[in-house]
């Protein structure tokens, strides 16, 4: 009699990203991602027609320029692919010895999670775990990576044990990395710390609760988390910040939550490029930056942050936007999610003993 070795094959989820920074590569990527009713959460002929004939055509040029940027900046590679390639790479070095296999997919573009999933399939894993790399919940990102990958193992003739993560943002891992990456920058000769999320309709955060009466406003979102509120996205970006407020002993004087990347004025609030403005005519010459949405930094880090943000910092009287990196490869990083996947992938599982 020989036992079997169980063996788990986990599925990290990165949001995706244009394979070139090329008009039909931005292009593809832009269809692809707001064609998801998760993301645009409108009636599927208003956004089609939104889609392919206003946004994808008209805005694919100028969102071409800012990749291009990107590209320019990261050694002509998108820093989103290179990061979370290469944090897989080192994941399975760690892990590997343990039955345990890491598998990298992207929710839109290439390498697809159906694509990856069916790899996997054939790897006959007696546990599945799927792990988007989104701190805090949101339906337009764990939401819609954790569907995606549902549908396509419900499709499974034989689904093995399965185990889904919604979100990860209580983790020592993930807020002391970067609350390591904060001091490189000595924290405190700094005016002010902004810790700016990525924004998202207040229509969607609000579809986390239940009844028509019972909205994100209801909720004292900025100050707890509790039952009722533990999927909201934004109670859950406040509550982040309070954890790394608290490793870096600052109080709650001494920074702003805030949200960027909006596309009208009915997305949550106080927007990330409105506070910058407002520090700097307040007489703030340096504020510090952090964007914890992101493992990874990206575009929204590197040129919203980064580039953009320091614009209209100066432009307002303002002197230095520091960012503060993402989780990126750092050590505390990559170590703790190892021993996160490996605590979850050694669970036991009831599997025969072969004869």
């Amino acid at each position: 009699m020989t036992s079997h070795r169980p063996t788990t094959g986990v599925l990290l989820i990165q949001l995706g990203t244009p394979h070139e920074p090329t008009v039909p590569a931005v292009r593809r990527f832009l269809r692809e991602f707001l064609s998801d009713p998760r993301v645009l959460d409108i009636s599927f002929w208003t956004r089609f027609f939104l889609v392919n004939v206003v946004i994808a055509p008209f805005r694919a040029p100028k969102s071409t320029r800012i990749y291009k940027k990107l590209w320019d900046i990261s050694d002509g590679e998108s820093p989103l692919r290179s990061y979370s390639v290469a944090l897989t790479e080192s994941l399975n070095a760690r892990v590997g010895d343990s039955g345990v296999t890491v598998h990298l997919a992207m929710r839109y573009q290439g390498p697809s999670i159906p694509d990856v999933l069916r790899e996997m399939r054939t790897m006959n894993y007696d546990k599945i775990l799927v792990l988007p790399l989104f701190p805090q919940y949101a339906s337009s990102s764990s939401g819609t990576a954790l569907q995606c990958a549902m549908n396509e193992i419900s499709r499974w003739w034989v689904i093995p044990h399965l185990e889904f993560v919604s979100q990860f943002h209580t983790e020592d891992c993930y807020t002391s990395t970067l609350v390591e990456q904060a001091r490189k920058h000595d924290v405190h000769s700094f005016d002010h710390i902004v810790m700016s999320y990525h924004g998202l309709p207040e229509r969607q955060v609000d579809k986390v609760y239940e009844g028509a009466d019972d909205l994100c406003a209801s909720h004292d979102c900025e100050h707890g988390l509790d039952g009722t509120n533990q999927y909201c996205y934004k109670a859950t970006c406040y509550a982040t910040s309070r954890i790394i407020a608290k490793k870096l002993d600052i109080d709650e004087t001494q920074y702003t939550v805030s949200f960027q990347s909006r596309l009208d004025e009915g997305w949550l609030r106080p927007f990330s490029d409105e506070v910058i403005a407002n520090l700097a005519r307040q007489g703030n010459k340096r504020v510090l930056v952090f964007s914890p949405s992101f493992v990874a930094d990206c575009l929204e880090t590197l040129i919203e942050v980064g580039d953009e943000y320091q614009e209209i910092f100066v432009e307002h009287g303002g002197e230095q936007i520091q960012l503060v990196a993402s989780c990126n490869l750092e050590e505390r990083w990559v170590s703790g999610l190892s021993e996160f996947i490996r605590a979850r992938s050694l669970r036991p599982v009831q599997a025969p003993s072969v004869q």
